[in-house]
C-alpha cells in the first residue's frame, strides 16, 4: 500500500549532503558543526529552527564539489528545502513554520476535474494603484470577479524563487520556495486561504525538470543530477541513478508541502515528458500513488496535471491500470486546432492544423497527433484517444485558447484576440468553454486584455545579455517578423501587466460578458455536464462553419454553431425546428439580452440552442 510522504519538522536543521566530510550551518552570524547521521543527512540537534532565522550551509568537499578548497573559501549555500530566501538566489536562507500561517480550517476541497481553470502569473495579474508589479496580496482583491465570472479554481504558474525581482518563474532554483518579490510564503498561504473562503480551489505550477542556470546549487549538496540523460536544459534530473531514491523523496516531500502545508489542491507538472527515469516504477506514478495516500490522509481531494508533448492517454491512465496515474494532462492540439482554424497561421507547430475537419477531431478525440505523422517534428507521434475507456474522459484534458506558453512563446507576446475580431474571438473560446474537457484560461483574456504577455527576465548582465541574443535569434529562425521585446528590459514586464480598468468598459466589458455567459450556461445546461468523449460530436458544415452537439443522458442536446466566417451560416433545418435560443455572441457584443437574436448568424459568432 502506498504511503504518504513523511511530514517535515520545520523546527530542525538539517540537510542531505551524502558526499560531503563534513557541514556547518551558520544561524544568525553564528556558526555550528552539523553531525552526520550517517544517512547521507546532517543535522543540529543542539539548536531549533525558530521562524525567521537566517541560515544557510557550508559543504566541505568530499566529492561533490571537487578540489580541496580551504573552509573559509568555500561558499555558505541556501537550504535546498528553504521555503524562503533573504537576499536572492545566492543569499540565506529564512526559517520558516508554515503551521503559523494563515490558512482556512474549513475548506473541504474541491474535485479539480472538469472545473473552470484560471491561469494567473502573481507579477503581472492583478498591479497595485501606483501600476508597479503585482504580488499575492494584490491577487487577492481580483478574486471576487473571477468568482463572478465563473472561474471555479485559480492556476498559479511558478512561485519558486528566481533570479531578480521580475520572470516567469521557469527558471526558478527552490522547489520549496516561494518569490520573495510575490510576497513569500506568507503571502502564499494568504491568498490560498482567501481562494479557500471563496470557493476557489488553488492549483500551483512546479518544475520539476530542470532548474534554472542562476543560483541552482544542488550538485554542491548531492547528486541531484545525471549525465545519464539530458534536457533541453542540460543535464537531467537524477531520477533512476545512484542517490536517486533521496532526489525522487526531495521532490515528493515538496508536493505533501504544498498539499498539507499550504492546502494547495492540485499541482501542474511541467513538461513531464522531459522526466527521464527508466526504474521500475516511474516518479509520476509514484506521485500519483502519494497524492492518493496524502489525499487520504488529509481527508480532501488533491490533483496532479501534467504537462506532456507526448500525446499519450496512458498519462491520464490509472496506475493500476498500466499507467502514469495523472488526473488531467494538458492537450496542445486541441489549442493548435482552434488557434489554426480561427487566425489560418500554419507556420511552426502549426502546419498539421487549421482545417475544420481537423478542428472537428480535436475536439472529440483530443489529439491529432495520435499516432501519426506530424510534419513539426519529422516523426509519427502519439497515441489515440477512446472515447470508450473507462479511465480516463473528456475531464482528463485541460483545454485552453491562450496559455502563458502560447501567448509568451510568440516573438511579441502577442494575444490571439489582437488579431481578431470580437466575432472570431467569441467563436474561437466557445468550443472550450462548451466542450467536454476541463477548460483553463489565461489571465485578462475574458475581457480582451489589450496587455500582451511577453517572456521577460531580470538576470545579472552576462547572463541576461546571453537570453537577449538567444531569443531573438530564434525568432529569427522561424520567420517570424515581430520586433522581439528585450526579455531583460523592465518596460517589457511593465507593459505585460494587466490593465483591470479594462473590463468594466466598451468591447472589452461585453467580451467578458460572453465568457460570463458561456460559463452560465456550462453550469445550467444538463446537457453541457457529461464528460464521455462518446456523447460529443462535431459535424463541418463548411470549411467555415462546425456544429459542435452535446449530449449526456436523459438531458437532450446542447448545439454550438461556430462560425468564422463574414457570410451567413445557419443551422441545419433539422435541428432549427423546436430549438430553443440560449445565447447569441452577437447578441451580447452588440449588449442585447443574452437569448435574442435570430437562428443564424451574419458573420462570425455563436449560436447556443437546446433541444429536446
Amino acid at each position: 500500500m502506498s504511503t504518504a510522504p513523511a511530514a517535515r519538522d520545520y523546527g530542525r536543521y538539517e540537510v542531505w549532503a551524502p558526499r560531503a566530510r563534513a557541514v556547518d550551518v551558520r544561524v544568525d552570524g553564528t556558526v555550528h558543526a552539523m553531525t552526520s547521521r550517517h544517512d547521507g543527512w546532517w543535522e543540529l540537534a543542539s539548536l531549533s529552527a525558530v521562524p525567521g532565522a537566517r541560515y544557510a550551509f557550508r559543504v566541505q568537499d568530499g566529492g561533490v564539489q571537487g578540489g580541496s578548497a580551504a573552509t573559509e573559501e568555500l561558499p555558505w549555500l541556501p537550504d535546498p528545502r528553504g521555503l524562503l530566501l533573504d537576499g536572492g538566489v545566492d543569499g540565506e536562507s529564512v526559517v520558516v513554520d508554515p503551521a503559523r500561517l494563515e490558512h482556512d480550517p474549513t475548506w473541504g476541497g474541491i474535485d479539480l476535474r472538469g472545473t473552470v481553470l484560471y491561469e494567473l502569473h502573481a507579477g503581472t495579474f492583478a498591479p497595485p494603484p501606483d501600476g508597479g508589479p503585482g504580488t499575492l496580496d494584490t491577487a487577492i482583491d481580483r478574486l471576487d470577479e473571477l468568482v463572478e465570472l465563473g472561474i471555479e479554481a485559480v492556476e498559479l504558474m511558478p512561485l519558486a524563487p528566481f533570479p531578480g525581482d521580475r520572470g516567469w518563474g521557469y527558471d526558478g532554483v527552490g522547489v520549496y520556495g516561494v518569490h520573495a518579490a510575490y510576497g513569500g510564503p506568507a503571502a502564499l498561504a494568504r491568498f490560498v486561504a482567501a481562494a479557500h473562503r471563496r470557493g476557489l480551489g488553488v492549483v500551483l505550477d512546479v518544475v520539476h525538470n530542470h532548474l534554472g542556470p542562476a543560483g541552482n546549487h544542488l550538485s554542491r549538496f548531492g547528486p541531484y543530477f545525471t549525465d545519464a540523460h539530458h534536457t533541453p536544459w542540460g543535464q537531467a534530473v537524477n531520477l533512476d541513478g545512484p542517490g536517486s531514491e533521496e532526489v525522487r523523496a526531495f521532490l515528493l516531500g515538496s508536493m505533501r508541502q504544498w498539499c498539507a502545508d499550504f492546502g494547495i489542491d492540485g499541482l501542474r507538472l511541467d513538461a513531464v515528458h522531459e522526466l527521464h527515469d527508466t526504474s521500475d516504477r516511474h516518479l509520476l506514478a509514484e506521485m500519483a500513488d502519494a497524492r492518493d495516500a496524502l489525499g487520504a490522509e488529509l481527508g480532501r481531494p488533491l490533483a496532479l496535471i501534467a504537462e506532456s508533448d507526448r500525446n499519450d492517454p496512458g498519462t491520464v491512465t490509472p496506475v493500476a491500470a498500466g499507467g502514469l496515474g495523472m488526473d488531467m494532462q494538458w492537450a496542445d492540439d486541441v489549442h493548435h486546432g482552434v488557434h489554426a482554424w480561427i487566425t489560418g497561421e500554419r507556420q511552426g507547430y502549426y502546419a498539421d492544423f487549421g482545417s475544420a475537419p481537423v478542428l472537428a477531431r480535436v475536439l472529440t478525440r483530443v489529439f491529432e497527433h495520435a499516432g501519426t505523422f506530424s510534419s513539426f517534428r519529422g516523426a509519427v507521434w502519439g497515441s489515440p484517444v477512446d472515447p470508450a475507456c473507462p479511465h480516463y474522459d473528456g475531464r482528463s484534458f485541460v483545454v485552453f485558447l491562450q496559455n502563458h506558453d502560447q501567448v509568451g512563446n510568440r516573438a511579441a507576446g502577442d494575444r490571439i484576440h489582437a488579431h481578431l475580431s470580437p466575432g472570431e474571438h467569441a467563436a474561437a473560446i466557445a468550443p472550450i468553454l462548451l466542450g467536454p474537457f476541463t477548460p483553463m484560461l489565461f489571465q485578462g483574456e475574458e475581457f480582451a486584455a489589450s496587455a500582451p504577455f511577453a517572456y521577460f527576465t531580470d538576470h545579472e548582465a552576462e547572463l541576461g545579455a546571453a537570453v537577449t541574443r538567444g531569443r531573438t535569434a530564434e525568432f529569427s529562425r522561424m520567420g517570424w517578423g515581430d520586433a522581439v521585446p528585450d526579455p531583460q528590459a523592465e518596460s517589457t514586464a511593465r507593459a505585460s501587466r494587466l490593465d483591470w480598468a479594462e473590463a468594466r468598459r466598451g468591447a472589452h466589458a461585453r467580451m467578458r460578458e460572453w465568457y460570463r455567459t458561456l460559463l452560465r450556461l456550462r453550469r445550467a445546461e444538463p446537457a453541457l455536464h457529461g464528460a464521455e468523449l462518446r456523447d460529443t460530436r462535431c459535424e463541418v458544415l463548411a470549411e467555415e462553419t462546425i456544429l459542435l452537439r452535446r449530449r449526456a443522458p436523459a438531458a437532450g442536446e446542447v448545439l454550438v454553431l461556430i462560425h468564422r466566417g463574414a457570410s451567413r451560416a445557419e443551422l441545419p433545418a433539422s435541428d432549427a425546428e423546436g430549438a430553443v435560443l440560449l445565447a447569441s455572441s452577437q447578441a451580447v457584443l452588440d449588449g442585447a439580452p443574452e437569448s435574442s437574436g435570430a437562428l443564424h448568424l451574419d458573420g462570425p459568432g455563436v449560436l447556443v440552442l437546446r433541444r429536446g
